[in-house]
């Protein structure tokens, strides 16, 4: 890039669909769910060719933050921006924003989830150099939008609006409106029309031009930002961090933002893009034997099919069963069927409840 470029990486979240492996301190994240590196240290890779590390931030959670220290060991300690508490992705994104004016104020920043996987990384790069180019032409807030390949109901979507220009043999568009999860009819409409795309949860623009839309649409947000500034490098930083936090909205910023402001646009993504967001999606991309079954350990199969299994260190053994997750830990062990993996969530609210930190 001719210009500075900034990617911040966001890796706080809990991946509680993934639990038992899933846990606060090494959460989805932070573990080798798909292939033999962690997603965090795909995520990185991915960027590398057109970054280096003095120009990656990674912001995390407080429980999480050692754990990364360790993995990602290249990563500078300032570059490493820890939440005192998670406070979804406005305040997260806002707080690297913020730390970039400092450092660099004319500066784009590409804002990446930790937890994604992407089989076509060198289109990827392709997309996402074409979208930075777009944050120095114009004052724009953009995503890129996911070509939908099945009515998935467990996305949001994005509504393509008007050509705004073309670059580099790929047009920019308005996002005309953003849409919630649909239901399976809406969401077989949709692609049928084939105006809407997945909402991919990447972000690309100038650091000028969110704090702008962050002092317009997040008046509260902002001036909080605005006074860590003056906190920033001094003694008192992490105690100004935790108070300011403490008082932040718990807001996302499509809520905060992109659903609100009026320069938003987006580039279309057709880079194998796939959010991981639950056992069933690492089904669906890991390698299956004749019987449609993926297993990590041993697994001695009878009249069996579509399973998932994880068990490194017990011997599993399945009998006349189709279509199951079956995840083995130290300490827990996770049975359900393959089409309810999304409700693996509702077993760590459960866990919550009772108190259970030992299990979380």
């Amino acid at each position: 890039m001719t210009f500075p470029v900034y990617t911040v990486i966001m890796a706080g979240g809990r991946g509680t669909r993934f639990w038992p492996r899933s846990r606060t301190r090494r959460p989805k994240q932070l573990l080798d769910i798909i292939g033999p590196k962690t997603i965090l240290e795909q995520t990185i890779d991915r960027v590398l060719p057109m970054t280096d590390w003095d120009h990656i931030l990674v912001v995390t959670e407080i429980s999480q933050a050692e754990a990364i220290r360790k993995l990602l060991p290249d990563l500078r300690d300032s570059h490493l921006l820890v939440e005192p508490l998670g406070k979804n992705t406005a305040p997260c994104i806002g707080l690297a924003a913020m730390i970039l004016s400092k450092w660099e104020p004319t500066a784009s920043m590409a804002v990446l989830p930790a937890d994604h996987y992407i089989s076509r990384p060198e289109e990827f790069l392709k997309t996402l150099t074409a979208a930075l180019q777009v944050s120095r032409e114009g004052d724009y807030l953009i995503t890129l939008g996911i070509k939908p390949t099945a009515p998935e109901t467990g996305y949001g979507y994005l509504e393509q609006g008007e050509k705004i220009r073309e670059l580099q043999g790929r047009e920019v568009r308005q996002v005309k409106a953003f849409h919630e999860k649909p239901n399976r009819e809406r969401a077989s409409a949709m692609l049928k029309a084939g105006t809407f795309f997945w909402n991919s949860g990447m972000f690309i623009w100038s650091v000028a031009s969110v704090l702008k839309k962050m002092a317009q649409f997040t008046p509260d947000l902002y001036r909080e930002l605005a006074d860590l500034e003056k906190a920033f490098n001094r003694p008192v930083w992490d105690r100004a961090l935790r108070a300011a936090y403490e008082r932040m909205e718990n807001i996302s910023i499509d809520y905060a933002l992109m659903e609100r402001a009026d320069n938003v646009v987006m580039l279309e993504g057709d880079f194998g893009w796939n959010d991981v967001g639950s056992w069933e999606a690492v089904y669906q991309l890991e390698a299956k034997d004749a019987q449609q079954n993926c297993f990590k350990g041993t697994v001695y199969v009878v009249d069996s099919r579509g399973c998932l299994v994880h068990s490194p260190d017990k011997i599993v053994a399945l009998v006349g069963v189709q279509d199951l997750v079956v995840v083995h830990t130290e300490d827990a062990i996770l049975i359900c069927p393959r089409e309810r993996s999304q409700e693996v969530k509702k077993v760590v609210e459960l866990l919550e409840k009772e108190g259970r930190e030992d299990l979380l």
